[in-house]
């Protein structure tokens, strides 16, 4: 046998390491998936979300993950964020009452705004938004390209 009866500390060292194990694989874990489903190949999956994952895709922020945008930096606020929109995206999938034009709430329009100034916080230093309370109110074409007018896109055109 490995381990003496007379040696109290002889199994100490699975109390240690198995739980360490499953904290780094559980941590592998939600680190892959929290990735995944940033991806625009994992947005876009959604039939719903085809026309944006088209659009994003030929536009200037292709390069980003739709939630460098759609959801906060933080890592401590974006878990519960992604958590709650995404829980909101599955029950208006599940119950067919997805809307026909889909826009951003007034949460997701204040963490795209905070993400837009994050990113673009020297070109925007200089710039007084009197008028507008977004930068997508005047900016709407950045993200989601509206160089082909809306009626003759689609995601077909992929």
């Amino acid at each position: 046998m490995i381990f003496k009866k007379d040696d109290p500390g002889g199994r100490r060292w699975l109390y240690v390491l198995l739980p360490a194990i499953g904290g780094i694989v559980l941590t592998v874990g939600v680190a892959l998936a929290m990735h995944t489903t940033d991806q625009a190949v994992f947005c876009g999956s959604c039939h719903s979300m085809a026309e944006a994952a088209l659009t994003h895709k030929k536009s200037v922020h292709a390069k980003l993950a739709c939630n460098e945008c759609h959801a906060p930096y933080n890592l401590v606020v974006k878990i519960p964020f992604k958590s709650k929109e995404g829980m909101r995206d599955i029950y208006v999938t599940a119950t067919s009452t997805i809307p026909d034009l889909i826009h951003p709430g007034g949460e997701t329009k204040e963490v795209t705004q905070a993400n837009c100034l994050r990113c673009h916080a020297e070109t925007t230093s200089t710039v007084v938004m009197q008028s507008k309370q977004y930068c997508t109110d005047c900016h709407r074409h950045v993200p989601h390209m509206p160089k082909i007018p809306v009626a003759e896109r689609s995601a077909a055109d992929a």
